[in-house]
């Protein structure tokens, strides 16, 4: 390979085996924890001198795939390869100690961190023992201590143990059998891990060619570095650890360290208990295609009990900070570990289509279709008093509809999705058990501004106007207007969405004469629009054709079984007025299926004055875009009252009384000026406000700040737009 760099982390020579030598991530750590021991050590001989070591229960499955093996194996080859390099650091091992200071002691070793590489290179060391055998047996020993006898009797077993003492390494969950079978030289069990065996099969048939240097792999393997870092039960905290060293190899999720976390300074008694009852059980409901939504359904729980949504990158973090905060240092892990088990139960009954009732599966199924995630810290609760009998079925299935035509009816309606997060994570607030369904209707008809639940005018009217072809929804949106109100429901898989009056701009003359003299124009308008979309299986066939020729055609509108399609049929023409008294006409029933709850005004009165006691006005989104908005940019007091859901006097109020808003010069009146009673929250600053905007670049013409440079309502809720 001559220059060329190495192919993995490769040194000339050994580390430090001092304290000052360990990895920084272990430096991190001093202070907290007291006993650890950090040296450089021979993987081999690391091996050869424990007893041995077992992964914990609740440690994830042997995970390595095909691309880091060939890593593992390009580099032991380079390193056996060159005698310049004297060592190949792999990594470090972090293990916990059964008892102090006992390296012979008959109880194992418990790997906490390190185990994908120990459980890799012990299935090299298997798949060479079972290739060195092959040769003849004078020829078995290449390397000195390599013979296959050798290899299993002092890195892969105990071969003066019985039982599971026999082995030097147990792995958890499904991988145990596995990694047993392959070093027993038995049968591979039928429900063994795959992983475990196909890795040996890696390696067997890297073995196996003819071409590989089997003495290069020995001297490889004997150089083999590893940071051997050994803590005290009882003295150490493994956690802290964990955490620090998890910076390299195979990243864990978020889910594996919040699992790490609960389990791991648990008895192993204990640790097997909650793993097998709880999260096992838990964990697989989120196996293969699932395996994603396991820590979006562990940010969900967390924001249903604080309130608030952590950042993806922080689900571990939130969760430290309640759990500990909910129960403190000894009794937290049984108790939030059942709590977690609970609440995924439901979550995988709302979100992946557990969910064995009817009623309540097909709402659950439209929420997942809209892709509303942000509702689930709500649905959380819901399912909380429905499963233990304070909110009924129907009462259930109507608070869903109403909260698929609140998702649905914004999405039409193009209203801005910014903070809806936190609009679902404070709705349960507003609960009122004696009043279920009412409550929750109330407090959706009462917010206000972006957080609003669109009008069946605004609705209607954004349904007949708006690009639906384009629109994400579409699918959705057809779907259910084909199938509401049927008992047996129509698949639509099949069908694609149908342009009546066609994409083509140079229609036929057909056409041309049907829309009349402007049907650029109405092609330009109306072409996306709901009034001329529908649902067909023939679309090759219908394409461009003249309407008549759609009609009558085999498979066309005149015989389609779709409800869609009734009325079209005994049409004669299709122009301007046909495609508005359609969507008209599909408007008025879609505003019947996405409905809005019905309560009086005086009801609504009422839990005004409720919410507004219980929770006052949450003024942080106005702190939020107060801060955002930039120098040399400006923004009226009722484009900021719009944008957070209040009067424009109340928002003049507050800013004149907060001592913590940024900016609060840059809130103009309507027109563009400095409100006369403005005052700086600091009675001692004399700045005219007017200079300090004409000093960060804002114009004043005559006294009026520039409106080029105003931000209005969707300006202001763009700046501030959460993560979701």
């Amino acid at each position: 390979m001559g220059g060329t760099r190495p192919p993995g982390d490769l040194t000339g020579g050994l580390r430090k085996s001092s304290d000052s030598g360990c990895l920084p991530e272990l430096r991190e750590c001093r202070g907290r924890i007291a006993h650890v021991k950090a040296v450089d050590a021979n993987l081999l001989e690391f091996l050869k001198k424990g007893t041995q070591f077992v992964v914990p229960i609740y440690q994830r499955v042997y995970s390595w795939d095909a691309a880091e093996c060939e890593r593992l194996w390009d580099d032991i080859l380079y390193a056996g390869k060159r005698d310049s390099v004297g060592a190949h650091f792999t990594g470090s091992i972090v293990y916990v100690e059964k008892e102090q200071g006992t390296r012979t002691s008959a109880e194992p070793d418990l790997i906490i961190d390190g185990q994908q590489r120990v459980t890799t290179v012990t299935l090299l060391l298997a798949a060479l023992a079972a290739r060195l055998e092959q040769l003849p047996e004078d020829e078995q020993e290449l390397v000195e201590g390599f013979a296959p006898r050798k290899i299993r009797g002092l890195y892969l077993t105990n071969p003066l143990e019985d039982g599971e003492r026999f082995f030097k390494l147990i792995l958890s969950q499904g991988d145990k059998d596995a990694l047993k079978s392959l070093i027993r030289q038995a049968p591979i069990p039928n429900d063994a891990s795959s992983r475990v065996f196909t890795n040996y099969e890696l390696f067997a048939s890297k073995l196996a060619d003819p071409a590989v240097d089997l003495v290069a792999v020995c001297l490889g393997l004997k150089k083999l570095i590893v940071v051997d870092v050994r803590l005290t039960r009882g003295a150490d905290h493994p956690q802290l650890v964990f955490e620090a060293m998890n910076s390299t190899g195979k990243k864990l999720s978020q889910a594996d360290l919040i699992r790490n976390f609960v389990l791991m300074d648990l008895s192993p008694k204990d640790q097997t208990r909650l793993y097998e009852d709880y999260w096992y059980p838990m964990e697989r409901e989120f196996a293969g295609v699932h395996a994603g939504r396991f820590d979006e359904f562990v940010r969900h729980y967390l924001t249903m009990r604080t309130g608030t949504t952590p950042r993806f990158g922080d689900i571990y973090d939130a969760f430290k900070t309640h759990a500990v905060g909910v129960e403190g240092e000894e009794t937290l892990r049984a108790n939030v570990v059942i709590d977690l088990a609970k609440h995924a139960r439901w979550f995988v009954a709302m979100a992946l289509g557990n969910e064995p009732d009817p009623a309540l599966s097909k709402a659950f199924a439209e929420i997942e279709q809209l892709r509303a995630t942000v509702v689930y810290p709500f649905l959380l609760r819901l399912y909380a008093d429905y499963e233990q009998g304070v909110l009924g079925k129907e009462d259930f299935v109507e608070i869903l509809r109403n909260t698929i035509s609140y998702l649905f009816r914004r999405v039409i309606c193009r209203v801005p999705t910014n903070s809806l997060n936190k609009t679902f994570a404070g709705l349960a607030g507003s609960i009122d058990q004696a009043r279920y369904v009412e409550s929750v209707g109330a407090r959706y008809l009462t917010l206000g501004s972006y957080k609003r639940f669109p009008t069946d005018l605004e609705f209607d009217e954004a349904l007949r106007v708006e690009d639906l072809y384009h629109s994400q929804r579409a699918p959705y949106f057809f779907r259910t207007m084909e199938n509401h109100g049927r008992k047996e429901e129509v698949s639509t898989a099949d069908y694609s969405i149908e342009h009546i009056m066609p994409q083509n701009a140079n229609l036929r003359a057909e056409w041309k004469i049907d829309l009349g003299t402007e049907w650029k124009d109405v092609q330009s308008r109306l072409l996306h629009t709901l009034g001329n979309l529908t649902l067909t299986g023939y679309n090759p066939e219908l394409s461009d054709r003249p309407f008549l020729e759609k009609r009558d055609i085999g498979g066309g509108f005149k015989n389609s079984p779709l409800r869609l399609n009734q009325g079209l049929g005994q049409l004669e023409a299709w122009n301007e007025a046909a495609i508005n008294a359609r969507a008209a006409e599909l408007a008025a029933q879609a505003v019947s299926i996405w409905k809005r709850p019905q309560l009086s005004e005086e009801t609504l009165a009422g839990y005004r004055s409720e919410f507004l006691e219980s929770t006052g006005f949450d003024w942080t989104l106005t702190h939020d875009i107060l801060d955002a908005i930039p120098a040399g940019q400006w923004t009226g007091y009722h484009y900021l009252a719009e944008a957070v859901g209040t009067a424009a006097q109340a928002i003049a109020n507050h800013i004149a009384r907060c001592s913590t808003c940024a900016h609060p010069y840059r809130v103009l009146t309507r027109d563009g000026r400095v409100a006369e009673l403005f005052a700086w929250s600091d009675p001692n600053d004399r700045r005219d406000p007017t200079e300090v905007l004409q000093s960060e670049g804002v114009r004043f013409i005559r006294g009026f700040a520039d409106p080029e440079q105003k931000l209005v309502t969707e300006d202001l809720l763009a700046l501030v737009e959460d993560e979701t």
